[in-house]
């Protein structure tokens, strides 16, 4: 038995805990075995990241550049073998795995160039002779947690920024999906990084995680995964006065207004609630509708659902995958159960499915004769499951949609300028869509939400530079 071993100061290390990696599309099927990192192993790979820091601080921006571009080119040239390992252990079909791999490459190719353009300010001394600048400097050893379900993308945009601006790197991937993870770091432990800038650790998040957030040789902490385990992480981190960024959920709404394009509308609903099987933080999951386009839209919603088939990752016929694993589909089957006690109305979906391969299969859930006090529309499900609030108006519609804990993204489907406008200033996310699928965001610009969603500096852009760097205010009299 081959087993993937984690990276620790520059070599593969060696364990005897070992975890399978199942494909959830075919249960039969192991995907790999991956080691398992104790709590020794984590310090070791945080002790040799913070060894390496100061030189890896003091390198040219250029050498960084250059391994970062080698990365990203690694990663786009194997795009198709590597998008065929994150859909066969995630679950998300053949064609969003090889994209979400393309993405992750251009994510690094990006950072190599950010890795040139990091710049300070000289700002003139309100006292005669003296000058002032303005420098950033990395922060030192970073941790970066990531979660299940976008193993390759979300590592990307957390590591390459990192390395850019001079940090050195300690990466736990999600425990159910190694492989992405694992296969990234053996690209990067080619590229020409010094010994212990980059350290692989995989396993548990009560293990590897809490190791990390503990260790006062760790300078901050970057997490995208659940919320109740985000907000420990941010109370710990606050303790120990670490820098944290989270990136925890959504209960994204995407208002429907009457003068929509019906087809625009439908094609965003479907595309941004039950592609990737729902499975996005930024899924539509409340979809806000007013009632002269209500009962044409879930007619198109109905039909355009149908011709959907849920099936294995791997084979071109399917749209939608499996559910990651049996905990996270009887989360979802939980959640179904409940909008019908509520009153809601399934008027698709919603059954587990048998297919050639043993799985885990849900058909995409549609409700509707819902309201915005219902559990199934104030709690995340994170599944192929979306509901339908009726509205009168505009102003009803945005205040429903704002009526949330969380605020990541939002969307509005509409004809109308004024309304389009008016919603990109009032709703109470953080990234806004017209006319589009609230999931779907590119890899150069800000990535974040507010309230419940996000705590921290933005992800993605040149404005990850917030959290990976620090300002430091520098005085000189000559």
């Amino acid at each position: 038995m081959t087993v993937h071993q984690n990276f620790i100061a520059g070599n593969w290390s060696q364990t005897d805990a070992v975890v399978e990696n199942i494909n959830p599309s075919d249960t039969r099927d192991i995907v790999g075995h991956y080691a398992s990192a104790d709590r020794a192993a984590v310090e070791s790979a945080i002790e040799a990241a913070h060894t390496a820091f100061p030189a890896w601080a003091r390198v040219s921006p250029e050498v960084r550049a250059d391994i970062l571009d080698r990365v990203g080119t690694e990663i786009l040239a194997r795009r198709d073998e590597l998008g065929a390992l994150l859909s066969r252990e995630e679950g998300k079909i053949l064609s969003e795995g090889v994209a979400e791999a393309a993405r992750a490459g251009r994510v690094f190719k990006f950072f190599a160039g950010e890795a040139l353009r990091l710049n300070g300010e000289r700002i003139t001394s309100v006292r005669p002779g003296v000058e002032v600048e303005v420098l950033r400097e990395p922060e030192g050893v970073i941790g970066i947690i990531t979660p299940w379900n976008f193993p390759l993308a979300i590592p990307a945009w957390k590591i390459a920024p990192a390395l850019a601006y001079g940090n050195t790197v300690v990466f736990k991937p999600a425990e159910l999906v190694p492989g992405s993870g694992w296969a990234l770091a053996e690209i990067l432990s080619r590229a020409g990084l010094p010994e212990g800038v980059f350290n692989l650790v995989i396993g548990p998040g009560s293990k590897v995680g809490q190791a990390m957030v503990e260790s006062p040789k760790v300078r901050g902490i970057s997490f995208t995964g659940s919320v109740p385990t985000g907000r420990r992480i941010g109370v710990a981190c606050f303790e120990m006065g670490k820098k944290v960024q989270l990136e925890l959920g959504g209960k994204n709404p995407l208002i429907v207004l009457a003068d929509a394009d019906l087809e625009v509308a439908a094609n965003a609903i479907i595309n941004g609630a039950f592609f990737s099987t729902g499975q996005r933080c930024t899924a539509s999951s409340r979809i806000i509708v007013e009632s002269g386009i209500h009962d044409r839209l879930i007619e198109r919603l109905v039909d355009g659902l149908a011709r959907l088939r849920v099936g294995h990752a791997l084979k071109p016929d399917s749209h939608i995958g499996p559910v990651v694993n049996a905990a996270q589909l009887e989360q979802d089957l939980s959640y179904i159960k409940l909008g019908r006690e509520e009153g809601g109305r399934l008027v698709f979906g919603g059954e587990r499915l048998q297919r050639e391969e043993p799985g885990h299969y849900l058909s995409p859930a549609l409700f509707t004769g819902t309201d915005n006090s219902m559990r199934i529309n104030r709690e995340e499900i994170f599944g192929p499951v979306a509901s339908v609030i009726r509205v009168e108006s505009y102003e009803e519609a945005v205040a429903v949609a704002n009526d949330t804990e969380f605020g990541l993204s939002s969307g509005i489907c509409t004809t109308s300028l004024k309304f389009a406008s008016d919603f990109k200033h009032r709703s109470a996310a953080g990234m806004v869509m017209v006319n589009l699928p609230t999931a779907g965001v590119d890899y150069h610009v800000p990535f974040g939400g507010r309230k419940g969603s996000s705590y921290g500096p933005r992800e993605q852009g040149a404005y990850a530079r917030e959290f990976y760097s620090v300002v430091k205010t520098a005085y000189t009299q000559p």
